[in-house]
């Protein structure tokens, strides 16, 4: 069958399911031709031709759109959803951003505010008190002059009366200003205690007449002159008093 289209009109997708339709139906016409009635023994079939209309297509042509639009609505949903994740993604990023970048400015602005505040300068310590300076102690010689002269300055000190002329004098009758001379014959030696040193004392006299800030060994010179003035000064008013064995 030849169908004659005038002018420009194009076949739509109705149109050539038409036309399959109709070609169907003339096949099966054909079909039920083919068999003469003159065979008894063979039966005659009649084919029925299906009838194709455009409702049908109409139905298969809204299943079709409605399964392209149900994929263009997912493709649609599924960019909506990513466009949505990558918004919330940097929304996050800009929050984590924001916050540590506000944390990053406290914190330099607290390091500011400390290096601004004033540091209260120390109190200086008082200065500890000095210690008493140790009296310089006179330079004495190391003989019988120094040894007398020493003795002097510590008796007087004591407001015990002596002369040197009167030390002297007394020194070399007792010991010639031997230091470590001792008597081992008089009485004394007999009773144990012999005399001794510059100015010949006992032991018991020279720890009785003992001068403080002196020695305690009688062989001393000088712990020896002030001990032996400090008794002749309590017996005979001074050393200087003293002209014979005392």
């Amino acid at each position: 069958m030849r169908s004659t289209i005038t002018g420009t009109a194009r076949l739509t997708k109705t149109h050539k399911l038409s036309a399959i339709g109709v070609t169907v139906a003339m096949s099966a016409a054909a079909v039920a031709l083919a068999v003469t009635p003159g065979q008894a023994d063979t039966p005659s079939i009649a084919a029925k031709p299906v009838a194709w209309t455009t409702t049908d297509l109409g139905a298969h042509d809204n299943i079709a759109q409605q399964g392209e639009q149900a994929a263009q609505q997912a493709k649609t949903a599924a960019a909506a959803k990513k466009k949505a994740d990558a918004a919330a993604k940097a929304k996050a990023d800009a929050d984590a951003k924001a916050k540590s970048d506000k944390a990053r400015a406290d914190q330099q602005a607290a390091s500011r505010s400390q290096a601004r505040t004033p540091v209260k300068p120390a109190t200086p310590a008082k200065p500890a008190p000095a210690a008493p300076a140790a009296p310089v102690r006179k330079a004495y010689a190391d003989n019988l002059d120094g040894w007398i002269k020493e003795s002097l300055d510590i008796l007087k000190s004591k407001n015990i009366p002596a002369t040197y002329d009167g030390i002297k004098r007394n020194v070399m009758r007792e010991s010639t200003g031997n230091p470590r001379a001792i008597n081992d014959w008089d009485i004394n030696a007999v009773n144990g205690v012999p005399s001794k040193g510059l100015l010949q004392i006992i032991d018991p006299t020279f720890k009785a007449y003992h001068v403080e800030g002196t020695s305690w060994d009688p062989y001393d010179p000088v712990a020896n002159i002030t001990a032996s003035c400090n008794y002749a000064a309590d017996k005979y008013g001074s050393m200087d008093n003293v002209n014979s064995a005392y």
